[in-house]
């Protein structure tokens, strides 16, 4: 049987054409949105996926705004730089980027971010509503994630699935999500005895824990669908024996495609749906703002 390798760029995409169009319905009727992402000094990493962002939202016909504290600012200092974007009518969107400088409680950073400017989904309002069926702006990660499993056409009522990580903004709400949708699921986790046990019984399988190598072929269901949403970097040797940095799953991609039906490589897979996610979420930020400066009027 042929695996199916789930082409997360070409899902991408399509995702990203639908918010092209809405941010050009948006700009018909006077609506200009702004994402602002925070940076607390100049993580090279970050820089990198800032460069990324700017470039995406320019495509996107969104203005994007790079604001950079000091590596030195404390809680307070990043709290109240917050509240000034969420302050100004001008900004329809933040998102924060992570790692936060050591001895910063990113949590409460988090949940200083208005939950309808939140397009990363991360404040524990967002978070908390997801469990009523109804968030403001759900976390992108855990959307991405289903998109992706919806790409695939897979019926999710009744499914047997297993989910890898139960972080707070990935893994927990994949779970949730899924069981909304009729699915039912296992929720595994570091304190999981026998994660073979449970794994093998998956006709859905979806890791996200950030571990290279978790997942073997030893660990699948023959026919199972199989979403990665690890990102490690690992070194490895190329083949003139230099040692060179790679960007690797959770899952060993050569031998699980052998024994899935479906596989999200990494990279290619689910983090490109997470961008356009993330364009999606802005764009659903600033409708849900209108929304409600409306019925506040």
């Amino acid at each position: 049987m042929a695996v199916n390798i789930i082409d997360g760029k070409q899902l991408a995409e399509k995702i990203k054409a639908d918010v092209r169009k809405q941010v050009d319905e948006l700009a018909a009727d006077g609506v200009k949105l702004k994402l602002a992402a925070v940076m607390v000094g100049e993580p090279p990493a970050s820089m990198v996926y800032a460069r990324s962002q700017a470039k995406h939202c320019e495509n996107m016909g969104i203005s994007y705004e790079l604001v950079q504290l000091p590596a030195d600012s404390n809680q307070i200092q990043i709290a109240q730089r917050i509240e000034q974007l969420n302050t100004d009518p001008d900004i329809t969107g933040i998102m924060l980027h992570l790692p936060l400088p050591e001895g910063i409680d990113t949590p409460a950073v988090q949940y200083c971010i208005n939950p309808f400017k939140d397009v990363e989904g991360v404040n524990p309002v967002n978070i908390g509503m997801v469990f009523y069926g109804e968030p403001i702006i759900a976390p992108c990660t855990a959307l991405a994630a289903v998109e992706t499993i919806r790409s695939t056409g897979m019926e999710l009522r009744g499914t047997e699935a297993v989910v890898v990580g139960q972080s707070p903004v990935v893994g927990l709400p994949i779970s949730v999500f899924l069981i909304q949708n009729f699915a039912t699921v296992t929720a595994c986790h570091i304190a999981t005895v026998d994660l073979q046990a449970h794994t093998r019984k998956a006709d859905l399988l979806i890791v996200a824990v950030g571990k290279a190598g978790l997942i073997t072929a030893d660990h699948v269901k023959p026919g199972a669908v199989i979403i990665d949403v690890g990102i490690n970097r690992i070194k490895t040797t190329d083949a003139d024996g230099n040692t060179v940095s790679k960007t690797v799953g959770d899952v060993d991609f050569d031998a699980v495609s052998k024994v899935a039906s479906a596989i999200t490589p990494v990279p290619g897979g689910v983090g490109p749906v997470t961008v356009a996610i993330l364009l999606r979420n802005t764009v659903e930020a600033a409708r849900k703002q209108l929304t409600a400066t409306k019925k506040g009027k």
